[in-house]
């Protein structure tokens, strides 16, 4: 049977910057995705866009975030190319492109609008590839997020690895009796509708099961849980996240009185 090759992003590693308390990580997220809209000026999110691809290189994740970003890349290319001709401020000629003509508002405005995006989506793509969803998900309940929310966040997160795996389980069986899975379009379109049902479910008997199990293990149980790992806490990281925070409550602070 073919193994079922899993479907979270992270990339397994011992970097630093895996290593990291996945709440410090999605603290310096949160931070170097809001300080841009804080501090408008573009040199801030250059700013935040290089600590992050360092980071990313330090990790050495850099070449697994082409593929997350391509779509978007695409997506802000038209941003410059309608701001650049379209914006509603546009009065510096800036360049002519065959019957094209650029302006440099509507090109600086489209510039600030996709470095914002870019740096989030880098800063996302960094958590996500760095981190284990059970790991986030185990250090949010410790500092107080509901167990049962947790559990929610993390179904959602495996749901898809499951399905696939369902998938592919089904379609090996199918295949064993004789159903013809490969070849023309409309042939796997015919062995589609045979998954449907038994994917479906399958995954209903899965969540029943779960809920017994945990049932079973007391997770409705109202005394304080423990975990199978130990904290993954130090002096360093909580100096880490303070001075996050500190930046981020400076910007706040120089945005409100300058």
């Amino acid at each position: 049977m073919k193994t079922v090759k899993s479907m979270s992003l992270y990339v397994p590693g011992n970097s630093i910057i895996h290593r990291l308390e996945p709440i410090t990580k999605l603290i310096y997220v949160m931070v170097a995705g809001v300080l841009p809209f804080i501090l408008p000026a573009n040199p801030t999110a250059v700013l935040c866009l290089a600590v992050t691809l360092a980071m990313l290189t330090i990790s050495k994740t850099l070449t697994k975030v082409i593929p997350l970003t391509g779509f978007t890349l695409l997506v802000l290319l038209s941003i410059l190319f309608i701001q650049g001709l379209f914006h509603e401020h546009n009065q510096t000629f800036l360049f002519r492109f065959g019957p094209f003509v650029f302006f440099k508002e509507g090109l600086s405005y489209a510039a600030r609008i996709s470095l914002r995006v870019i740096n989030l989506l880098l800063g996302i793509s960094l958590l996500s590839l760095t981190t284990k969803p059970s790991d986030l998900i185990d250090s949010l309940v410790r500092r107080g997020l509901s167990p049962k929310i947790g559990y929610v966040l993390s179904s959602v997160l495996q749901i898809i690895p499951q399905m696939a795996a369902s998938v592919n389980a089904i379609t090996d069986a199918q295949r064993a009796r004789g159903l013809e899975t490969e070849g023309p379009l409309i042939v796997r379109a015919k062995a589609f509708l045979p998954l449907i049902g038994p994917v479906i479910m399958s995954s209903l008997i899965q969540a029943r099961e779960r809920a017994m199990a945990l049932e079973v293990r007391g997770f409705n149980a109202n005394r304080r849980k423990t975990f199978l790992r130990a904290a993954n806490q130090s002096s360093r990281q909580t100096t880490i996240r303070i001075l996050l925070i500190l930046i981020l409550f400076a910007a706040i602070v120089w945005r409100i009185f300058a």
